[in-house]
């Protein structure tokens, strides 16, 4: 499936250099890698061991929509708010994270068959996005494309489709059985893939290294639309401290060059 979203990338970014061109936009792409912390049903909320222990780590390909500059002509468009202070990015990306216990009752009494219990559950996820983001540039896009050494702060907001693929064990045998699982975790795990729309938002910066290149770095907040992603969900209605959606934060840095 993740081979899908490559063509179907390779493909969108292809026409719209193609059809876009003859409109006068210019086009930038670039790669960004950094790593992920996965917000899940592993672990307890706002805990420290958990939030640094359930980490990964991402890499992915972004394409933009310059409306400011022309590069059919080698010129800036008609001067309009909406040219100089938006961009239109594209993106596949990648993150894989393993996924453990962490808190109190992992680490409280080690003989207690519960606690063992969940320090011996596993898990990962891995999943493939394919989607788009508006980016907000409060200060001029043309002044910052013509001065090298200056920095562009920006927002964003968009939409992403996931094809995830999360694995689900313990280390004491099998799951679902008194021996290896906690009986909340009972039927509440999932190993097998699936896909999900999930709405993305992020803050950062631009850098411009050179007339044509920029260095980037993003802090992403991606929340996704099922409590399956990490492959493990019981059940809300008689455990809502899990009841929230799988989410994660992205902290990336990035090369981006634009194509003349």
């Amino acid at each position: 499936m993740p081979k899908y979203f490559v063509l179907i990338f390779l493909f969108l970014f292809g026409y719209s250099t193609k059809t876009n061109a003859q409109f006068g936009f210019s086009h930038e792409v670039g790669v960004i890698v950094g790593p992920v912390a996965f917000q899940s049903d592993y672990g307890e909320r706002h805990d420290y061991d958990t939030n640094a222990g359930n980490t990964g780590f991402g890499i992915g390909l972004i394409h933009y929509l310059n409306f400011s500059y022309k590069a059919d002509c080698n010129c800036y468009t008609p001067e309009t708010y909406f040219n100089d202070h938006f961009k239109l990015r594209s993106e596949l990306s990648y993150n894989k994270t393993n996924l453990r216990h962490f808190g109190e009752y992992t680490d409280g009494d080690r003989k207690k068959l519960f606690n063992r219990q969940l320090r011996a559950m596993r898990g990962s996820t891995a999943i493939t996005n394919i989607g788009m983001q508006l980016e907000y540039y409060p200060f001029s896009i043309r002044e910052f494309t013509a001065t090298t050494g200056s920095f562009a702060p920006f927002v964003s907001l968009g939409g992403q489709f996931s094809f995830y693929d999360p694995s689900a064990y313990s280390t004491l045998g099998r799951l679902n059985t008194p021996a290896t699982t906690p009986v909340k975790y009972y039927n509440a795990t999932q190993n097998g893939s699936g896909s999900v729309w999930s709405v993305v938002g992020s803050i950062g910066t631009r850098y411009k290294l050179s007339t044509s290149s920029d260095l980037l770095a993003d802090l992403r907040w991606q929340y996704f639309f099922s409590n399956w992603v990490d492959g493990l969900n019981p059940n809300p209605d008689l455990y809502p401290e899990n009841k929230a959606n799988d989410w994660l934060v992205w902290f990336n840095v990035g090369y981006i060059y634009y194509i003349q």
